[in-house]
């Protein structure tokens, strides 16, 4: 039987009759955007998160976007941010005509080096967007400590990390903004596009709420030139039966990655290595390994799944390699030639974990 990288059949064949019971309610009464389910969802998700306010958008790249633009970043601001990770993170900046400064990652858990980011620090710099790679938080203490010292604004790509901690505080809840994304494959996902800012500051808040809704606080009314950025019923009904097992699913999550890293255990692997400061929620199980090629191709062989996040960073990409050419970050290209993830999921049995590992170990 083939493994995939997430089996979202498996998880719905568990919460299928009360996600189409909420979703028969919703089309019986006819109210798709911005009804009570999305109300109600932003209040589950603030309380879950310990935010004071939870919006829903359409996509977590909109979620960075607005984000970004309601924390005033603008045409010819520079915003510190990691190559390594979805093109999101960075698209959003440039939407706004801004300009994204690449720092290396730190070598242990694929984040931004934190003791790399002062020497990018210019008199354009306005901000900086870590992102919690993998469901891993970033050093939060000491890019916090960073944005006080040089009066930055502080936007967290949470979009792979819902449910992860650092020293106890939900990812989303240290900066102006947290970004979520509710893409299907994420530990808290839709069955489509949709995602989530969440916010301490009340004005803050307010005007992202005016930003998804075509720049309008009252109907008809425009204030700002806004966007059409709408989390709507269904997908907010989904990420409400959902969100009540999220704590189960990344708990799944943790014990099935700990099991593969006492089973991975290979001169030649490197495992995700948890520095102790934040809960990893593991949106991915990625190891190094050298002979990638070789794992790939024996896993694929024997009908598993697997997927290199990230081949090319954003650096060497083509929209934004023109200008980075003199740009040269040696641990974030070398993570590129040697990630490799593995399927993960609440799911996933400790059986298949255990053919999923003997196949990677026999190929090496």
């Amino acid at each position: 039987m083939n493994i995939p990288m997430v089996d979202l059949k498996t998880q719905l064949a568990d919460i299928r009759e009360e996600i189409e019971e909420g979703l028969r309610a919703v089309l019986d009464s006819t109210q798709f955007i911005l009804g009570p389910n999305v109300q109600a969802l932003e209040k589950e998700t603030a309380a879950y998160l310990g935010v004071n306010h939870a919006i829903g958008v359409a996509s977590g790249t909109d979620a960075l976007h607005l984000a970004l633009r309601a924390a005033g970043i603008g045409p010819g601001d520079e915003v510190i941010t990691t190559p390594f990770t979805f093109i999101a993170t960075a698209e959003a900046i440039s939407y706004l005509g801004a300009t994204p400064v690449f720092v290396d990652i730190d070598a242990d858990t694929f984040n931004i080096d934190v003791d790399k980011i002062e020497a990018s620090i210019t008199p354009k710099t306005k901000a900086l967007l870590p992102v919690h790679l993998f469901g891993q938080p970033a050093d939060m203490k000491s890019i916090l400590a960073l944005c006080r010292q040089h009066k930055l604004k502080l936007i967290e790509d949470c979009a792979q990390s819902f449910g992860a901690d650092y020293d106890g505080r939900q990812t989303g809840g240290f900066g102006e903004f947290g970004c979520f994304s509710f893409f299907p494959s994420k530990n808290l996902g839709g069955y489509g596009d949709g995602g989530l800012i969440t916010s301490n500051d009340d004005e803050l808040a307010a005007a992202v709420r005016v930003l998804r809704n075509h720049g309008s606080r009252e109907r008809y009314c425009h204030s700002v030139i806004g966007y059409n950025s709408r989390l709507d019923e269904l997908q907010a009904v989904i990420l409400r039966v959902k969100l009540k097992h999220i704590e189960r699913y990344n708990q799944l999550r943790r014990e099935n990655a700990h099991y593969y890293s006492k089973r991975l255990r290979h001169p030649q692997i490197r495992t995700p290595l948890e520095k102790g400061a934040g809960k990893h929620v593991y949106h991915q199980y990625t190891i190094l390994v050298s002979d990638r090629e070789r794992v790939q191709k024996a896993l694929q062989e024997a009908g598993i799944a697997s997927a290199v996040y990230y081949p090319i960073p954003l650096h060497r990409q083509e929209v934004y390699r023109g200008s980075l050419n003199h740009v040269t970050l040696p641990v974030t290209e070398d993570a590129a030639q040697k990630v490799l993830s593995l399927p993960i999921y609440p799911e996933l049995t400790r059986e298949q974990i255990e053919r999923i590992s003997a196949v990677v170990l026999q190929a090496l």
